[in-house]
């Protein structure tokens, strides 16, 4: 009787043992999130708490060099673990973590990792798989597209709350007590609004904004530009069609803006009644910035939708 005892004793014990150890550890995680919505580990406690068993939670995890370049992906992912640490759905299933360099850099070389801000999700069970890295680059790192994925590896929906944010209301208000100010001082002389060269100024810069893809990195909130850890070699045009780059609609916005430039010159050159010498030289500067930047442009676009065939001097 008492080595059955004995034997069921030491089949329990390590079963014990490990529910202990689990327990131990979520409700570490737990006191540490009540504390902070991103837990900041090192080294030691990554090993720990995120890749060594027991664990029956996922574990979501940025890998990050805190510099300025790249605090906004950490703004973007502070803002969605606040949303999961303070909705109703908390729970111990699923914990927000960072690893910065400086204090876990042996967890770099561990994975071997090259690139930061990477965003990737631990399973409770099992290793992490290839769709388990977040593709930053491809998406961008707002907090909606962060929240989507999650959603897709963990099953656990986060709904996204920002803070108020009055910057923009501030601006707004800023512009039009400079207008209502402008119009003020010179509410005598109103000639200037009748400006038809001041207002087509204005309807071209948002044109350009809009049609560089401002408005696409606004939602997607893509990189400024990606730097291959391999070679150091910055890019600034993305190689897919279904990304881009923020240094991307800069380069593009710059490349419209002279080709119009160009157009304005052409048809300057056409309609004005001056020196014929000066007016040819005005057309050939003209056709010379739209045959350039038009090839360049060209160019950029073949680089991105591969099979392209056509192209203009620039290949």
């Amino acid at each position: 009787m008492i080595l059955k005892e004995c034997v069921v004793l030491s089949a329990l014990f390590p079963r014990l043992c490990v529910q202990n150890l689990l327990s131990e550890k979520v409700d570490q995680m737990m006191e540490w999130s009540s504390r902070r919505s991103v837990v900041r580990m090192n080294g030691d406690k990554f090993r720990r708490f995120v890749k060594a068993p027991p664990r029956n939670y996922s574990v979501i995890v940025m890998f990050t060099a805190l510099q300025p370049q790249r605090q906004q992906a950490n703004e973007e992912y502070q803002v969605l673990a606040n949303s999961w640490r303070y909705s109703s759905a908390f729970s111990n299933k699923l914990f927000f973590t960072v690893v910065d360099y400086d204090e876990g850099a042996d967890v770099f070389q561990q994975l071997n990792m090259n690139s930061a801000p990477t965003f990737m999700h631990f399973p409770a069970k099992g290793k992490p798989k290839r769709a388990d890295t977040f593709d930053l680059q491809r998406i961008g790192f707002a907090s909606e597209q962060l929240a989507k994925w999650i959603a897709d590896r963990t099953d656990v929906q986060i709904r996204v709350f920002r803070p108020p944010n009055y910057s923009g209301t501030i601006a707004l208000a800023l512009l039009v007590s400079l207008v209502g100010g402008l119009l003020y001082l010179r509410r005598n002389n109103l000639e200037f609004i009748y400006n038809k060269t001041g207002w087509a100024m204005a309807a071209l810069c948002v044109v350009f904004a809009m049609t560089s893809g401002q408005m696409w990195n606004h939602i997607r909130g893509p990189p400024y530009a990606h730097k291959n850890p391999q070679n150091g070699q910055v890019s600034y045009i993305h190689g897919s069609s279904q990304a881009q780059f923020v240094a991307e609609s800069h380069i593009i916005l710059l490349l419209n803006a002279a080709i119009t430039m160009g157009m304005v010159l052409l048809n300057e050159a056409a309609t004005s009644k001056g020196d014929v010498g000066k007016r040819r030289i005005i057309c050939l500067v003209g056709l010379g910035l739209v045959v350039f930047f038009f090839s360049f442009l060209l160019s950029i676009f073949r680089s991105k939708y591969h099979g392209y065939p056509y192209s203009f001097l620039i290949k």
